[in-house]
């Protein structure tokens, strides 16, 4: 049983990472990009070709997969993202999915359709013993990593010049304006971290899940699920929603394989029934 609990937790936390950018960009910025994913299949596939080709240590290519694709969003932002802030949602849904299926296709166009192997470093593989039970010690050096993210996220939307910045520019851009907050750059670094932060996820994920040029397509709604039973007005919402599914899908899929997916999609029904505008939001919120 604690193994389960550890699996799905870690298994969680790794959803939190890989979603926590969507909740940026579509709870603090409003905008709405189902192309997040892509950016998290460049974090894997970055880190299976460094790791594959030039023999880069896994360690250091989290730290790349981060920068790597943080740079590549910021440069769609500028380039593409930026024109779409002003439209409806329904037109940013279209540009964004076109977007993850012109990944899907380069990706296995470049790539293969074949999925991909990471071989994790001796010091990641094998088993430790907590309170009696096996726990994998990859799963353990996810859970903290993604700890850290979130402390680390906590701090910077709560405590930094930064993050009053950001939240400013959300809640009133005119005002923002007034106060000399250029509200472009900061858009623009929130939608880089957001996509880095789902490379660094992908990177994690590139052992423990199907890395393949389908990855943006199947685990979108996983990243939508996360977004939307925690709420978009928190950091805490998504990490605490993707806690209780990753839980809810590891224990269904051990007690109950017969079933598959439905599992989560049942605990996340309960919860939106629950708290339709998500476990952590203001009074009010849409």
């Amino acid at each position: 049983m604690l193994t389960i609990l550890f699996d799905g937790v870690a298994y969680g936390m790794l959803l939190f990472v890989l979603a926590c950018g969507l909740a940026v960009t579509l709870g603090l910025m409003n905008f709405v990009n189902l192309a997040h994913g892509a950016f998290a299949m460049a974090g894997g596939y970055l880190t299976v070709v460094l790791m594959g080709s030039y023999g880069v240590s896994f360690y250091l290519c989290l730290p790349l997969a981060f920068l790597v694709t943080a740079l590549l969003g910021a440069v769609f932002e500028r380039t593409l993202y930026r024109h779409l802030y002003a439209k409806s949602h329904l037109e940013q849904v279209l540009f964004s999915i076109g977007l993850a299926f012109m990944a899907v296709s380069a990706v296995d166009y470049f790539m293969g359709a074949r999925q991909q192997i990471v071989q994790l470093p001796p010091s990641l593989q094998g088993r430790v013993e907590i309170l009696g039970a096996g726990i994998g010690v990859y799963r353990l050096f996810i859970i903290v990593v993604c700890a850290l993210i979130l402390i680390g996220l906590q701090l910077a939307l709560t405590r930094t010049r930064f993050g009053s910045q950001l939240r400013a520019a959300v809640d009133d851009g005119r005002v923002a304006r007034g106060l000399g907050i250029n509200i472009g750059r900061v858009f623009a670094l929130t939608f880089a971290v957001g996509s880095g932060l789902a490379g660094l996820g992908g990177a994690l994920g590139a052992e423990l899940l199907t890395l393949d040029p389908t990855f943006p397509l199947k685990f979108m709604i996983y990243f939508l699920i996360v977004v939307t039973v925690g709420g978009t007005t928190s950091i805490t919402g998504p990490f605490l929603a993707a806690l209780i599914l990753g839980i809810a899908d590891v224990a269904g899929k051990y007690y109950f394989p017969q079933l598959g997916a439905f599992i989560i999609y049942a605990v996340t029904v309960a919860l939106l029934l629950w708290r339709p505008y998500g476990l952590i939001s203001r009074e009010g919120a849409r």
